[in-house]
């Protein structure tokens, strides 16, 4: 259950997630930095980065739950509009137009025909201007560098994508469509934007990208910097962020052994490399919380959970 803090001053430790919502042109350590300096902890850590020309859910781990970022899931959901009839060097609108040919004659029809070949186990090239790293550089630091686009050579990668929803479309000599994405991590929606153009026979660019969700956050609740600054937020417990993985509930006597680093011994166990939450008994003997992932192996006498991260209750 999130927790309302009212008064940081009188809140002895943070722990837990927030839910930011991103304004436009911050990077995601901009606000790292920024939400270090309102609650007075050096413990922040983002789940995943989002564009600068991009806003909405950026999930903030706080505390011990800076541990957890690795466990996360990938799965996230975007709106984006597109332009077609229009090619950047960035592949959105804060890049140098290449062309701009326009696309008046197409129709939704055209962009409906076009959409499955962008959804399931896909193949994309992300933007020249990204922060992926190839020899040991960004490929945005190269492209700023004067080396000609054309001769950047940008890796390939597979990305999963879930679902892709229309929402509007706009006719005219540049249309613009309206779609919510639901996707895997590392997927870039830029190389959507640009890929459903060529696709169609013209070009086309991201215009305005706002994810929606991430880590089982959702953009309806998400708080901005002035809610934080009056101290009106809530932070999510670790348990709404990780509630894809399998959870475990600990008795009194196995949180004392797990507090302690020992296996525990777990008949019914199915044994595998999934990460396992684990929660038990908080203070009050009535609230089940998390107290930190385990693993899974098997000894002479059965199965047993292991401790992997050992938090405080959460």
């Amino acid at each position: 259950m999130p927790f309302l803090i009212a008064d940081m001053k009188s809140v002895p430790r943070l722990n837990g997630f927030l839910n930011l919502y991103k304004p436009l042109d911050w990077t995601s350590h901009d606000c790292v930095a920024k939400v270090r300096g309102l609650l007075k902890t050096k413990k922040v850590g983002h789940g995943g980065t989002l564009d600068p020309k991009a806003t909405g859910v950026l999930p903030l781990a706080i505390g011990s739950s800076t541990r957890l970022l690795q466990y996360l899931p990938t799965e996230k959901a975007y709106r984006a509009v597109i332009r077609l009839g229009v090619c950047t060097t960035t592949d959105d609108l804060e890049g140098d137009v290449l062309s701009n040919p326009g696309a008046i004659d197409l129709t939704l029809a055209d962009i409906q025909a076009a959409l499955p070949q962008f959804i399931g186990s896909i193949t994309q090239v992300p933007p020249v201007y990204s922060a992926i790293q190839v020899d040991g550089k960004r490929l945005y630091d190269l492209a700023r560098s004067g080396v000609p686009i054309d001769q950047i050579a940008v890796p390939p990668r597979q990305v999963e994508v879930k679902e892709i929803l229309v929402l509007d479309w706009q006719a005219g000599e540049f249309p613009e469509l309206t779609v919510e994405i639901t996707c895997g991590g590392g997927t870039y929606i830029r190389s959507i934007a640009r890929d459903l153009g060529l696709a169609v026979g013209s070009v086309a660019t991201l215009v305005n990208l706002v994810r929606t969700q991430s880590c089982n956050l959702f953009l309806a609740d998400a708080v901005d910097f002035a809610a934080i600054t009056a101290g009106n937020f809530s932070l999510q417990s670790p348990l709404v962020a990780l509630a894809h993985l399998p959870r475990l509930e600990l008795s009194a006597a196995q949180v004392a052994d797990w507090y302690k680093g020992k296996p525990i011994l777990w008949p019914d166990l199915e044994v595998s490399d999934f990460p396992l939450v684990v929660s038990g008994l908080a203070n009050d003997d009535t609230t089940h919380n998390l107290l930190g992932i385990g693993f899974s192996k098997m000894s002479s006498n059965g199965a047993l959970l292991c401790p992997k991260v050992v938090l405080e209750n959460l």
